[in-house]
């Protein structure tokens, strides 16, 4: 953790004069607070410094590597299975990607902040949010019934578009008509895939992704781009480019013309569920992202978390050990866990450097490690609410028509008040996608606190001008260099995970980037199918 301080204006009332010197009445001093999950551990272990003996030896039946999705599932479906007997050890974040914060009694995200409502073939994720409450009637029917709390409210989303904000995120305001029937042609195209099966009898996109269609003619789409496939299906509206494009960059943390046209497609045609009190197509969110949920699994699992890094895994005559290591002032610190089996809940570029001889299992690091997208989340604590330009009102979801930002959330839209609270958050996020990868990790390495800031509060600067700083108490930014996998065209026949996919032994593998990209149905399946085969 590192903090800096910066100056941000401050003094403005109104947008009138938001771009004027006028507006710049005072300078204000901030502290912002910068957070690196996992970068020490990260380097820790790439470097393979020297580790002092473990103080301790753990026994238990089963160890779960890593506390994200996948590692938590397993933990939720293990003790529904009457297996109580397991050990989870954190990683170096506890909840992944799943994770959030507080400022006080005011709760955000610092990673995923909703759940689409699942469609029928993901009953992993109905029987989880059954349990846990969430779903209070009919979990497996065509429209379940939702507890109204998590159900998102509205106003939903809204774009920043020519200046004003319209509702929705795809521009239609000013647009010419020629564009507007793309639009529809579109959708009415994503509503046929939705309901097609290739000629294997599968449906063509499904969540889990393992069980979508393997007919040739559909797979096909995962040789060529997202973007490749609007041209060659003629679409050409610069609107509806922008739109997908958008989708990509949000769900997968790189743009159109890198992410396969499977997968693509597959953001909007696997995602259908209905529920019994809400329209088609919703969300289920928190103020905290997923991090509540993930929570409640937690609590519904039983299961005793400890603080600590897996460093090195392998098999032995009776089971499994797992050396881990925390850091304690900057040293660390070791134990060892002894089990008779353990589920590697980690992404895959950690697991090639901690699974002794990964290759054995088929899978060549050299060949089979996904590009990761890196991403920045950061929280505003705001003391007030900022003037809005016309249109749709402030939204639970705000974008701006721009990149690479991907708009903002505001933390307490699911509140149920009489009047809005005095003080809010709102959380903005950033998908590096205007340059490499590689080259976005450098950049976050070495960027100061004043260009991070610069870069996070792009979208909101665009939308309330220098008014927005004087709103702000305080700014917490996640920084995650390997924030998620990408599905470049071609993942899906991806070998190395192929063979990790099917792996059932001593070490069993759970983790989204078995599917290809980070999703919570898909890290949810693989933790799911781990517990089931932990237990035997």
């Amino acid at each position: 953790m590192l903090r800096r301080s910066f100056l941000v204006w401050g003094g403005m009332a109104g947008l009138a004069a938001a771009g004027s010197v006028a507006g710049f009445q005072r300078w204000q001093e901030i502290t912002p607070v910068l957070h690196y999950p996992g970068r020490d551990e990260g380097h820790f272990l790439r470097d393979r410094k020297a580790l002092p003996p473990p103080s301790e030896v753990i026994d238990t039946d089963i160890a779960i590597l890593g506390s994200g999705v996948a590692g938590l599932t397993a933990a939720w479906k293990l003790n529904k299975l009457g297996k109580t007997d397991m050990l989870m050890i954190d990683g170096p974040q506890a909840y992944g990607n799943a994770a959030g914060g507080a400022f006080g009694d005011l709760a955000y995200p610092t990673g995923a902040h909703y759940l689409p409502l699942p469609s029928p073939e993901s009953v992993h994720v109905r029987e989880i949010l059954a349990d846990l409450g969430i779903i209070q009637q009919d979990a497996f029917g065509d429209k379940p019934y939702y507890d109204e709390r998590f159900i998102l409210h509205a106003p939903e989303e809204r774009l920043l578009h020519d200046g004003h904000w319209q509702e929705g995120f795809m521009p239609t305001e000013g647009v010419p008509q020629w564009e507007l029937d793309e639009h529809a042609r579109f959708f009415k195209e994503v509503e046929r895939l939705r309901q097609l099966h290739g000629a294997d009898g599968r449906r063509v996109f499904v969540f889990p992704t393992v069980m979508s269609s393997e007919d040739p003619v559909w797979t096909a789409l995962d040789r060529i781009t997202l973007k490749a496939w609007l041209e060659q299906n003629g679409y050409r509206s610069p609107t509806l480019h922008w739109y997908l494009n958008y989708c990509c960059r949000d769900d997968y943390g790189t743009r159109y013309d890198q992410v396969s046209a499977w997968a693509g497609l597959h953001y909007y045609c696997s995602r259908w569920g209905k529920a019994a009190n809400a329209n088609d197509g919703t969300w289920l969110t928190w103020p905290g992202g997923l991090q509540p949920l993930v929570r409640g699994m937690e609590r519904a699992s039983g299961i005793e978390r400890r603080a600590g890094t897996c460093i090195s895994l392998k098999k032995t005559a009776s089971g499994v050990e797992a050396l881990c290591f925390r850091l304690e002032a900057g040293k660390p610190a070791t134990y060892l866990v002894r089990a008779r089996k353990a589920i590697c809940a980690m992404p895959t570029y950690v697991a090639a450097r901690v699974v002794e001889n990964i290759a054995g299992y088929g899978f060549d690091p050299a060949q089979h490690i996904p590009e990761y997208a890196p991403w920045l989340v950061a929280n505003f604590l705001l003391k007030r609410f900022p003037d809005e330009l016309p249109g749709q009102p402030l939204s639970w979801d705000n974008v701006v028509y721009s990149e690479p930002g991907l708009g903002f959330v505001v933390s307490t839209h699911q509140d149920i008040r009489v009047r809005p609270p005095e003080k809010t958050v709102f959380s903005a996020y950033v998908a590096l996608s205007d340059r490499t990868a590689v080259n976005a990790r450098r950049w976050m390495v070495a960027a100061s606190p004043e260009e991070l800031l610069a870069l996070a509060c792009a979208d909101l600067k665009t939308a309330y001008g220098a008014q927005f700083a004087a709103c702000v108490e305080r700014v917490d930014i996640t920084l995650r260099g390997h924030a998620m996998s990408v599905p470049w065209p071609n993942f899906r026949s991806n070998a190395g995970m192929k063979a990790l996919r099917e792996v059932d032994g001593s070490i069993l593998f759970a983790h989204a980037d078995l599917s290809g990209f980070s999703v919570f149905e898909e890290a949810a399946w693989w933790g799911y199918r781990a517990a089931t085969l932990a237990a035997k």
